[in-house]
């Protein structure tokens, strides 16, 4: 074992400050010479507060020494006070703890843990660096972190220290909204980007208040969940390349790379006072629910921020490196299944609890209605990387009665090769259908043999999920996200344009199954822009036409844009953000997704839980036939709830860049069809608020121009000779 740096003592300081107190305004707290403590208790892990003691716990196995820092104030490096922990006294199993009489709310804190410094057996203890607990629920971070501080004393503010928090905070009434899936229309949102742009208008920008100010916007657009990319603390200075072009040092700007599981990032708090985020976020989540909005948050339990041997020593590789991670045979090197250096080791059996834990913490205290687990095949790994049939943390979580309501989404593959969409274990968990994003892609995009494959996807891809027991509500049905072209940009561009990323365009997908329709980029070619906005409105009244829940990319309601760029992780600007001038400029595409959308809620037969029946949907080529799978393109479907009251709905597809005059299908109820959606017409006749159009003139024939969708809804044949 190597010698401990004794070289801070603990620091007998008068009187410190600490700023404390909810978002009404930070109050001023004496700090005593120096706290008295006793042993505390194993349990809970993290910090608790026991009467007027914080209790605090912290794992390590092997681990030989551990130290407590306390911080006089959030912005000290150097600590007030350092508790040494005696094994004797302080450790019960692999647990060390200590109570600390008189600390409060607001108290910052950091570990230090010796042990064996032997990579050749996994441990990489390092008694020099100050570590973040892992259950922290609010994090003090230096303005401009590099990870390069990892011992006390360095130079000021680069040491990352975690707050001590209370619980309380006035949620009222506030319960889980508990939505049905078959309600759910899910905006996917990054909360800086959301209102950090000045045109943005709201009071906090980037902020979870910022957020709060958007919520009669989402409640305009009849969104019901709300999708926010990692929110957990992480650090945005850790990419260390610049923009070849502008020379602007670039961000971590998605998050994907968490530090604290179970803490707010700092960053999207206003700063009224340390830890404030915590409360912040709870005002966010309490006022969406007030709207009828669920929660729902993409969680990073795949891989930390601590990278591969050569990374950072922020905790988990502090408090007990082979145990919190999958390492290689060698021990020394890390298996990557995430493509980020590390990979955790999820079904251990201490880090199966320590993620129930996190889970937990978010919807009890936090109260959020869900989780999007990123690269979530990882989690169905074992300790050697093997996938398994039934993996333990998965079953766990699914059958957990603390997390039995909430909504689980998994990112079905992974890095090192999984790719499980229709095959994730568990009847409970939803799956982003990465396969139904490519299929609509293509067949829009005009590639043969994808009519059937299309039909598959809009029926909720029972082909997919339905030999494992699952239904259409199990997909998560897509054709954008953050990962990936922006909706505009798929229909502007060819190719990828990641030259701002610093990586000489090597980062991204090549197989985006995207077009330009005659120009790379923006164009003035009225022809051109008119196909594409078209197709935008071909690819997302697919989406919501389709039986699964539909998940959109938050800004390509108003056609926001990347500029080409399909990977934008690091750029925390303008290619980013959400520019709402866009807004303005193309509301006519808004407004046909608001009426696509509540159309969608007007007709809950495309939303069923249960696949389609033989008897609810036929479909037929343009000539009324039978279709020939492999080479017609063009399709149309009767749709129709068996025994229902909905009214019957005709659609009709033409991917191909020509007009085709379809042979229209007699009406189920002896009604006239209506034209409801037309994407072949301009605004505001390309859909009906509430379907009050006029019959069709031919109730027979019925001419789709190239690139064009038509919804017919079966109207009664006297009201609607009454309107002709």
């Amino acid at each position: 074992m190597r010698k401990v740096d004794d070289t801070l003592p603990a620091r007998r300081v008068f009187l410190g400050v600490l700023r404390i107190g909810p978002g009404r305004g930070p109050a001023a707290m004496t700090v005593p010479a120096k706290f008295d403590y006793s042993t505390g208790s194993p349990l809970p892990l993290g910090v608790h507060f026991q009467g007027t003691d914080a209790n605090f716990a912290l794992f390590s196995r092997h681990g030989s020494r551990v130290r407590l820092l306390l911080f006089a104030d959030p912005s000290h490096t150097r600590p007030h006070q350092v508790i040494d922990l005696d094994p004797h006294h302080h450790r019960t199993g692999d647990i060390w703890h200590v109570a600390v009489h008189g600390a409060h709310r607001g108290l910052a804190y950091a570990f230090q843990v010796d042990g064996p410094h032997e990579p050749h057996l996994g441990h990489r203890f390092d008694p020099q660096a100050v570590l973040l607990d892992p259950y922290a629920t609010a994090l003090v971070t230096p303005e401009h972190w590099e990870f390069s501080g990892a011992a006390v004393g360095g130079p000021e503010g680069v040491v990352a220290k975690a707050l001590v928090t209370a619980d309380h905070f006035d949620w009222g009434h506030d319960r889980p909204l508990k939505h049905h899936w078959s309600e759910l229309v899910i905006y996917e949102a990054h909360v800086r980007g959301l209102s950090i742009h000045p045109s943005s208008a709201v009071r906090h920008p980037g902020t979870y208040l910022g957020v709060i100010d958007k919520i009669p916007y989402f409640k305009r657009l009849g969104i019901t969940a709300l999708e926010l990319m990692p929110l957990q603390a992480f650090n945005p200075y850790e990419v260390t390349r610049y923009n070849p072009v502008t020379g602007e040092r670039l961000r971590n700007y998605w998050g994907y790379n968490t530090i604290a599981f179970q803490a707010p990032h700092a960053g999207y708090g206003t700063g009224a006072y340390p830890g404030c985020q915590v409360e912040e976020f709870k005002r966010m989540v309490k006022a969406l629910h007030e709207a009828d909005i669920e929660v729902l948050l993409d969680v990073v339990f795949n891989h930390t921020a601590e990278g591969d041997e050569t990374g950072p020593i922020l905790n988990f590789r502090g408090l007990d490196n082979s145990i919190y991670y999958l390492l290689e045979e060698d021990r020394r090197h890390y298996r990557n299944y995430s493509g980020c250096g590390n990979t955790v080791n999820c079904n251990h059996p201490v880090v199966r609890s320590y993620i129930l834990d996190c889970l937990r913490y978010w919807v009890v205290e936090m109260h959020v209605d869900g989780f999007r687990f990123d690269l979530a095949s990882i989690l169905g790994r074992d300790r050697n990387g093997h996938l398994v049939p039934n993996p333990p943390l998965l079953e766990l979580i699914a059958e957990d009665p603390i997390l039995r309501d909430v909504k689980l989404i998994a990112e079905a593959w992974d890095a090192g090769g999984a790719y499980l969409v229709g095959r994730f274990p568990g009847e409970r968990w939803c799956e982003w259908n990465g396969v139904y994003r490519d299929d609509v892609r293509r067949y829009w995009r005009g590639d043969p043999g994808m009519a059937g494959a299309f039909a598959s996807r809009l029926c909720g891809s029972a082909d997919i999920y339905e030999h494992s027991g699952k239904a259409p509500v199990n997909s998560i049905n897509f054709v954008t996200c953050h990962d990936g072209f922006t909706l505009n940009d798929l229909v502007s561009y060819a190719c990828k344009h990641n030259s701002a990323n610093g990586e000489d365009n090597r980062d991204g997908s090549d197989h985006n199954f995207s077009a330009n329709y005659g120009c790379e980029g923006p164009t003035g070619d009225h022809g051109i822009n008119a196909v594409r906005r078209r197709q935008m409105k071909n690819l997302m009244a697919s989406l919501l036409l389709s039986r699964g829940v539909p998940m959109i990319l938050g800004g390509d309601e108003f056609c926001r844009t990347q500029r080409g760029n399909n990977n934008a992780y690091c750029q925390d600007n303008e290619i980013s953000w959400f520019d709402w001038r866009l807004l303005d400029e193309n509301r006519s595409f808004f407004e046909f997704v608001r009426k696509m959308i509540a159309f969608r809620a007007r007709h809950p037969v495309l939303s069923r839980e249960q696949f389609y029946r033989p008897e609810d949907i036929l479909w037929f080529s343009p000539a009324g036939g039978q279709p020939d799978w492999q080479a017609d393109a063009a399709l149309g479907c009767c749709i129709r709830a068996v025994g229902g009251e909905e009214q019957p709905l005709c659609l009709l597809f033409n991917p191909t860049a020509e007009g085709l005059c379809f042979r229209l299908p007699d009406t189920l109820r002896g009604g006239v069809w209506i034209k409801a959606v037309d994407t072949a017409v301009e605004s505001p006749c390309d859909i009906c608020e509430l379907e009050g159009g006029s019959p069709l003139p031919d109730q027979r024939r019925l001419f789709l121009p190239d690139r064009s969708l038509v919804v017919l809804v079966e109207g009664a044949a006297t009201a609607a000779a009454a309107r002709a």
